[in-house]
């Protein structure tokens, strides 16, 4: 499948590092321009110095709404136009069974994975309704439906975004907005490192060479951002699917 982003604008959070970084560099390659968002200024910059004149680097706190707001006014002051918004942001850590869980960091994983994607949606929408439609990925897990222990925070978290991605279409998709959950499944990130660190539960236990690399997923939300992917429109895309690696061409 031949893909072309020319002229059209997107935004990657939690572009410093795994899937983030990975997707900034293959929508790069397919000619779009990249506003790399995440709270590590110097990474970004430097992941844009390397993709060139169509990239921005914009530090961006997803928790903070104001930021958000302000990703998005940077983002369409610099090239016009916001047309694909990957929220791909998010963490994992602290990995704690609930019974000795920290209130304050549990909140803030919500803070960061769940309210961090709606400002996202909620201040993109605008700028996409403008211009006649665009598309908004969130990036979700296979933990929205699969309780695991030591991720009270990250699978409830996960089991909203899903739903957020539902309500979004029913809202929306009369207006132009597509709008797609992506579950990776498990990828060779620093996030995987920090679980397998942990000890708990049956996910740590995977051996490294299991996990799939970065750019699959990268590719994922670059069709996932075409027509080609209408029909699951407000629904989860999987890679653990043999047959969407295929449709996307995988394998």
């Amino acid at each position: 499948m031949v893909l072309e982003f020319k002229n059209k604008t997107i935004i990657i959070t939690g572009a410093s590092r795994g899937i983030g970084e990975a997707t900034a560099h293959h929508f790069a390659n397919l000619n779009a321009n990249v506003v790399l968002a995440a709270r590590s200024k110097d990474k970004i910059s430097t992941i844009a110095r390397t993709i060139g004149k169509n990239a921005l680097a914009v530090e961006c706190d997803i928790a903070d709404p104001n930021q958000v707001n302000d990703l998005m006014m940077k983002a369409s002051k610099a090239f016009n136009t916001i047309d694909v918004l990957i929220n791909n942001a998010g963490t994992i850590d602290p990995i704690q069974r609930i019974e000795d869980s920290d209130p304050i960091l549990w909140g803030r994983l919500i803070d960061i994975n769940l309210k961090g994607l709606y400002y996202g949606i909620r201040y993109a929408l605008p700028f996409m309704k403008s211009n006649n439609g665009g598309t908004i990925l969130n990036v979700g897990s296979g933990a929205a439906s699969t309780p695991l222990e030591g991720w009270s925070h990250y699978c409830s978290s996960k089991a909203a975004v899903h739903h957020l991605t539902s309500c979004l279409h029913k809202e929306e998709m009369r207006n132009g907005i597509r709008a797609l959950t992506l579950s990776p499944g498990t990828v060779a990130t620093g996030m995987q490192k920090s679980i397998a660190l942990s000890g708990i539960n049956s996910v740590s236990e995977i051996p490294w060479e299991n996990h799939i690399p970065a750019h699959w997923p990268a590719m994922a939300l670059a069709w996932m951002a075409t027509s080609d992917s209408d029909e699951w429109l407000g629904q989860t895309v999987s890679l653990r699917s043999n047959d969407i690696r295929k449709r996307i061409g995988i394998e």
